[in-house]
């Protein structure tokens, strides 16, 4: 690539972040520290000595460090015993790992509670009474099916940190007598270190701003919620932009923290292709063993997905201290797809999201090649860059487009035009905040995978089109994308498919019912009275079918580099 080519792309992609990404975020701090022309720490004082706002802060931190030290417990075994036996159904569940997320955790929380509620099926089952296994509904249940959805994440980076280790350390100190257990504790968890605290940031940060799921258990004194209460005060009350702002500060501290201490490190050893691995083939009650929490964790995440599943065929009160529905009915599918929310809702998401897929394509391929195949000395920096969304919880950049909407709709210049309101205002048209803020959130799956098609591309061929004449257009299109399609098309899938599903975006951003996607109008039917949580879980079925489509044709693409598009190190 030209290094003229290169230093464009660089600029171009710094210029789109820093108007769609940092201005955002910039808006978010300002609004709570720079008032009436001013600098103060009033506000964020304030937030700090309000009482509702601290128990709002703590409990997010206890989500958050729930989840995460829950995912550690749940994903740190199965990735030792994966790295280390091989045994019968392995591959099978290996396959199943990113199963738990073909399910928005707030929409598993409809069937959740069905499962484990006062009077839903464990109780009933097993006749314990009214047990409430779910703290309420409220911080237990947050927590647990966090846990479950978000493991995967960390599962994954431990595979791949595991990966990484040449097994000669281990059996080094095997044959000084060190005892397998001491050996992991020793050896194999601080090689480990990085990959685990990638992945524990980012659930974390995930956890620590997630919204649909407190407000689906009715948690609602958590920072998340107190922040959606306050969307009617955008631009007129400094607090929620503190209370944001502190949030936002948490995220990207502890993320900064992250690669700083692991972010530089690499712990594969070159003598690794030449020693043979110690993984050790279980037969008989042994592989049974191993295999055991590969099912039980399986079975608990897809409990959720089942839970939604019965409750989207229960004929509405029909089940309530039974252990299934009394009458079964497809009813509320009728239901679902034939309200006028729905319809629109999901033809909202499909516009939504295909525009966004389409600029992440561009912008992916582009940086990508930066990043691969030219010698720019920041190419690094531009693939941080690129990256940096991640440590953005979706939450805060939903309130930073808010709050840019809300400055560009009062602009004195426009705000009597009502061409210009309809396309900046959210209130009216949310489709161009919403378009973006999808955009800039799935950047990431689409640069990754670029990424990994180009690295695995030789680019002699590239050259070999230029010596015989071609121009870099031509050889773009005549060689290099070929080549890389089924990692585009991967790409392309998971970010179409988690536009989609996207929530913390759509429920905040879109206020208008016409302009509302899939998500927002789950959210919508499940507030119905009677009849809201049944319909809601039909059309939650229906999102799972479509993101279980996209995953499983995805990994047929990718193959074994499709977890690489879900890790962070």
């Amino acid at each position: 690539m030209k290094k003229s080519t290169a230093w464009l792309i660089f600029g171009l992609t710094t210029l789109a972040l820093s108007v769609l990404f940092f201005w955002p975020l910039g808006r978010v701090v300002s609004g709570g520290f720079w008032v009436d022309g001013h600098f103060t720490w009033r506000y964020l004082r304030g937030v700090f000595s309000n009482p509702i706002y601290v128990e709002g802060l703590f409990n997010s931190l206890k989500i958050a460090l729930g989840t995460t030290s829950f995912a550690m417990v749940v994903a740190l075994p199965l990735a030792w015993l994966a790295n280390q036996f091989e045994f019968r159904g392995k591959a099978i569940f290996s396959a199943l790992v990113l199963v738990p997320m073909i399910l928005p955790p707030f929409v598993g929380a409809i069937g959740f509670q069905q499962i484990f509620g006062a009077y839903g099926m464990v109780n009933t089952l097993f006749g314990l009474g009214a047990r409430d296994w779910l703290g309420g509904g409220q911080y237990a249940g947050v927590v647990l099916l966090q846990t479950l959805s978000l493991y995967p994440i960390l599962y994954l980076n431990a595979v791949a940190a595991l990966a990484n280790i040449d097994p000669a350390m281990e059996e080094a100190a095997a044959n000084l007598g060190c005892t397998r257990l001491r050996r992991f504790f020793r050896i194999t968890l601080p090689l480990m270190m990085p990959g685990l605290f990638a992945g524990g940031t980012l659930i974390f940060i995930w956890s620590f701003t997630e919204l649909g799921t407190p407000l689906i258990m009715n948690y609602t004194r958590c920072a998340p919620v107190q922040i959606y209460d306050s969307l009617k005060e955008v631009g007129s009350n400094p607090f929620p932009y503190a209370l944001v702002s502190v949030m936002l500060a948490a995220s990207v501290g502890l993320y900064a923290v992250s690669r700083w201490l692991f972010g530089g490190k690499s712990y594969a050893m070159q003598s690794k292709a030449s020693t043979q691995s110690a993984v050790r083939r279980l037969t008989g009650a042994r592989a049974l063993l191993a295999a055991l929490p590969f099912a039980v964790v399986t079975g608990l995440a897809l409990l959720p997905h089942l839970g939604v599943i019965l409750t989207s065929f229960a004929a509405p009160g029909t089940w309530y201290q039974t252990v299934l529905p009394g009458t079964w009915s497809g009813a509320n599918y009728m239901a679902a797809l034939g309200h006028d929310m729905t319809v629109s809702s999901i033809r909202n998401s499909l516009l939504f999201s295909s525009v966004a897929v389409s600029i992440d394509i561009v912008a992916g391929i582009a940086i990508a090649f930066v990043v691969v195949r030219s010698n720019l000395r920041l190419r690094g920096v531009l693939d941080a860059l690129a990256m940096i969304p991640l440590a953005v919880p979706g939450l805060v950049m939903a309130f930073g487009f808010m709050s840019v909407s809300s400055s560009l709709a009062n602009w004195k210049t426009m705000a009597d035009h009502d061409w210009w309101l309809k396309l900046v205002d959210v209130r009216t048209n949310p489709t161009l905040f919403l378009v973006l803020a999808y955009s800039v959130r799935r950047l990431p799956y689409m640069v990754r995978s670029a990424v990994a098609g180009l690295q695995q591309t030789s680019v002699t061929f590239e050259e070999a089109a230029w010596n015989l004449g071609a121009s870099p257009a031509v050889t773009l299109r005549r060689i290099t994308l070929p080549l890389i399609l089924a990692n585009l098309i991967a790409g392309a899938l998971l970010t179409f498919a988690f536009s989609m599903l996207e929530v913390s975006d759509s429920l905040m951003l879109a206020q208008q019912a016409d302009y509302m996607p899939i998500t927002k109008a789950i959210f919508e039917l499940f507030q119905l009275l009677g009849t809201g949580k049944y319909v809601a879980a039909a059309l939650g079925v229906w999102a799972m079918a479509f993101l279980t489509a996209t995953l499983i044709a995805s990994s047929l693409l990718l193959g074994k580099k499709l977890g690489a598009v879900f890790r962070v190190s």
